[in-house]
């Protein structure tokens, strides 16, 4: 499934789509360039299991952010993180779990990532303009 956003709040407004469609064990993993809207995304996901947009940051810097809430939510940015650091982070524990897992940058864990994963690729086309490609659910 292909879509455009035009703005930051239609991003938003997608992956709060794609929030309220996730169970369980879900791992989404998303990928694009740096600034094409993917910690954007998270927090429109985040939204759908009431976590307030504004406590959604980008995780670069403590790479797994947990989130108590009754569906626990794993926000994992991958993005300082080199391929030999991989097994050392305990992404197993995260991922496909009791909960869901949003993971950004997630090229660089590929080896870790479960088969049934949700992939959402952003572009960046021109100014706001985005296109989201979503596989493995429809929203």
């Amino acid at each position: 499934m292909k879509l455009l956003s035009k703005s930051e709040s239609e991003t938003r407004d997608i992956g709060a789509r794609l929030g309220k469609k996730l169970k369980r064990g879900d791992v989404v993993c998303l990928y694009g360039e740096l600034g094409s809207g993917k910690t954007t995304m998270v927090k429109g996901v985040a939204t759908a299991f009431g976590i307030r947009e504004k406590d959604i940051t980008s995780a670069s810097f403590t790479i797994i952010a947990e989130y108590d809430v009754p569906v626990p939510f794993y926000h994992i940015d991958l993005y300082r993180v080199t391929h030999e650091d991989i097994s050392s982070l305990g992404l197993h524990e995260y991922l496909g779990a009791d909960g869901v897992s949003v993971i950004e940058w997630a090229e660089r864990a590929e080896s870790e990532i479960p088969e049934k994963s949700i992939k959402v690729r952003l572009s960046h086309i021109e100014d706001n303009l985005r296109e989201i490609e979503i596989e493995g659910i429809e929203i």
